[in-house]
């Protein structure tokens, strides 16, 4: 018997440790990781949290489905940006658009991360400038281009659907890939609840010189709700779980309130994630023309050991 407690004692301290080592057998295992970087300072601040809430131009990012919840007769313009760490910038934009005669929304989008160009150096020729630099620089991006179809197929449930082209790219060499996205968002009826799912990044392998490597297809699933709201005020709640393909599964929690559909305060946090944790910001809603409107957005996002990330975001509405 005792035997047996330590033989299960054992195998209870083994299995975790089985399991951690697993994840990180496949962490850094995959490509274009910049396509996990979230898309616009509103969901960000909502700790990422927004699969289920997707109703405006970053829905392109964050499930296609919430495009058609843009009313048939406006168009979006969405202009995002963030400070990454390590120098890094990571911008997006994304136009969202109807046409006459045909049903459902249309978007594009392009989003990029990027870096300063940095000095060529060798194993004599070390300074970035100076009589013992190269006087050649380099530079590291990556690029993805998408087009997105979203159609309402009943008054509570849409649906839509991404094609992207990737492009990576370090000094002289780069390389391509096409990924798919598909999303859908059902309305409840009930307290204002939707429920959302996205699955991005769906590819195959992209191959770097002479290395190929997984695009990391991420599925998410959420719901939102309302969870007060009056003439002058509303909260929205929502709750998001996503299934990465090379870490550990995550979680994401976050709030809206507005007043008076003028001002927006945002928080949220990031649950089980390496570097991600609390969230916060807040938006503006203002007219700039006759028939035209728009928000101005700020996220702060806690990045733990890495500092921290600032987004801004911009959008029109016309």
């Amino acid at each position: 018997m005792k035997r047996w407690i330590a033989a299960m004692g054992f195998a209870g301290l083994l299995v975790p440790g089985l399991v951690f080592a697993g994840l990180f057998e496949k962490v850094g295992t995959f490509d274009g990781q910049f396509l996990k970087i979230d898309v616009g300072a509103r969901g960000a601040a909502m700790g990422g949290a927004f699969v289920a809430v997707a109703d405006d131009a970053t829905a392109l990012y964050w499930n296609a489905a919430g495009v058609a919840r843009i009313e048939t007769d406006k168009s979006e313009l969405s202009l995002n940006h963030a400070n990454w760490p390590a120098d890094l910038s990571f911008d997006q934009v994304g136009y969202v658009f109807h046409v006459k005669k045909i049903p459902g929304a249309f978007g594009i989008h392009v989003r990029s991360l990027s870096m300063q160009p940095m000095a060529v150096t060798t194993a004599t020729q070390q300074d970035e400038s100076g009589p013992n630099s190269t006087g050649v620089t380099f530079d590291a991006g990556m690029m993805a281009f998408g087009a997105t179809y979203a159609r309402s197929l009943t008054d509570k449930f849409s649906a839509g659907a991404t094609v992207n082209l990737l492009h990576e790219g370090l000094a002289e060499i780069s390389q391509q890939a096409v990924t798919f996205d598909i999303g859908t968002l059902y309305d409840v009826g009930t307290a204002g609840m939707k429920i959302g799912m996205a699955i991005s990044n769906i590819g195959s392998e992209i191959k770097f010189i002479d290395r190929s490597a997984r695009i990391p297809a991420v599925f998410r699933v959420g719901t939102s709700a309302t969870l007060m709201s009056s003439s002058d005020q509303k909260l929205i709640g929502s709750f998001e779980f996503s299934h990465p393909p090379d870490n550990a599964e995550r979680m994401n929690v976050g709030a809206e309130y507005s007043f008076r559909k003028y001002l927006f305060v945002r928080g949220g946090y990031n649950i089980n994630y390496d570097s991600e944790g609390l969230a916060a910001g807040v938006g503006f809603h203002f007219p700039v023309s006759v028939a035209g409107m728009a928000d101005l957005d700020y996220a702060y996002t806690d990045m733990k050991d890495l500092g921290a990330t600032h987004r801004f975001s911009l959008t029109f509405q016309f």
